[in-house]
């Protein structure tokens, strides 16, 4: 759901740990979003896809230039509400979005054949409230969805005609509480396919934990395999993996971390390793980072900081084992609650909820460092920019 309407209990959360909650370290992996990655087509060249928490209509097409980095709006898309999140199909012809409602959320299907005109193919129930994450599997024939207040993790068909099926299997997360005092219930925040095709993630910010599915691909059906328990009050949000799928990074949300987390494919499990800040140490106040993303040849990792407003910059050590701090830049607006990167790699998109605003960085590619802001265009509460 909205950031705002979670802020409370989030900060309930805090207070526990603060007055006495196990100590806090994160789990560092990140699997950053099939939607996040640029276009090859001439045609989708330079188009962009805005969603946001409005409605009726919460997603708007826009247009970037390459050269300024500039972004423009070219109009919106009607009677698609609260669209929060992406996924493109295999072919990239379809795009997919949840529809994050606090009750009874919904996923739309969207012809992108003519990238300017995206046209509505259909809109099914989420089988959940404040569906917050989708993706696709590798296969192109199944859509998975974290609904994030009940937990209730989705699969449903995909139709060759880009249609969203029937729904093949649903599963509710749940969480072991821990004493009579425990207010937390099960989030789940993100669901994606490891790089293999046959494991289903889903991460979930009240359980502290990320679950491990096998995944039947011929039958739709998920059926839990391990459960990475992190400690108590990291909160994880977004998963993401290095190009060489030996390694993911686990941002926690409750407390700004990563965590390093080898990942073996043949026994669907994770290993945790190296546990990173996202801030300098020092920083005064609370952040809740967002999201997490690698640039496509694995050298650098970048991470959102709300609260401080900054992007947290990472060089990526030892074919993925290891992070370095580099430090964070600022992102010129309120609450940074996704960015993602032009096709080229020389800019960040930075989608800031509160201010309303998406701001766009240059970015070096020989050092992974982030400029200062080139330039800001008002979105009312924008959640997510994607590439076509």
């Amino acid at each position: 759901m909205s950031d705002d309407k979670r802020s409370q209990g989030r900060e309930f959360w805090k207070r526990r740990e603060f007055l006495g909650a196990l100590g806090v370290a994160g789990v560092g992996g990140a699997l950053w979003a099939y939607a996040s990655k640029g276009s090859k087509s001439d045609e989708g060249s330079g188009v962009v896809y805005i969603g946001g928490y409005d409605s009726p209509s919460g997603l708007t097409v826009g247009h970037v230039d390459p050269d300024t980095g500039a972004l423009v709006k070219t109009g919106p898309v009607a009677n698609v509400p609260n669209a929060s999140f992406f996924a493109y199909s295999a072919d990239r012809r379809f795009l997919y979005l949840t529809n994050e409602l606090d009750k009874n959320g919904q996923l739309t299907a969207l012809d992108i054949t003519d990238p300017k005109q995206p046209k509505v193919l259909n809109t099914v129930p989420s089988r959940g409230d404040a569906p917050t994450h989708l993706s696709v599997h590798p296969s192109g024939r199944f859509l998975l969805t974290a609904n994030y207040s009940d937990a209730a993790v989705a699969v449903h068909r995909i139709e060759a005609d880009g249609r969203i099926g029937e729904s093949t299997d649903l599963v509710h997360q749940t969480r072991a509480k821990t004493g009579a005092d425990d207010k937390r219930d099960a989030h789940a925040h993100q669901i994606l396919t490891d790089p293999s095709g046959a494991w289903v993630l889903c991460v979930d910010l009240g359980c502290d934990a990320v679950f491990v599915y096998r995944f039947d691909s011929s039958t739709g059906k998920i059926t839990q395999h391990q459960k990475v328990a992190l400690p108590d009050g990291t909160g994880p949000r977004h998963l993401a993996f290095h190009p060489e799928g030996k390694y993911a990074y686990i941002l926690g949300e409750l407390h700004p971390v990563v965590t390093v987390a080898q990942w073996d494919p043949a026994r669907g499990t994770f290993d945790r390793g190296q546990t990173i800040d996202t801030i300098a140490k020092g920083t005064p106040g609370e952040n809740f980072p967002g999201e997490i993303g690698l640039t496509t040849d694995g050298r650098f990792a970048y991470a959102t900081n709300r609260g401080e407003n900054s992007i947290a910059m990472f060089s990526v050590q030892d074919r993925g084992a290891r992070l370095e701090f580099l430090g964070t830049a600022t992102t010129g607006g309120n609450w940074p609650r996704h960015f993602t990167l032009s096709p080229d790699e020389r800019w960040m998109y930075v989608s800031n909820q509160r201010s309303n605003t998406v701001t766009w960085l240059p970015r070096d590619g020989q050092t992974g460092r982030l400029g200062v802001p080139k330039g800001s265009l008002e979105v009312p509460k924008v959640a997510i920019v994607v590439f076509r």
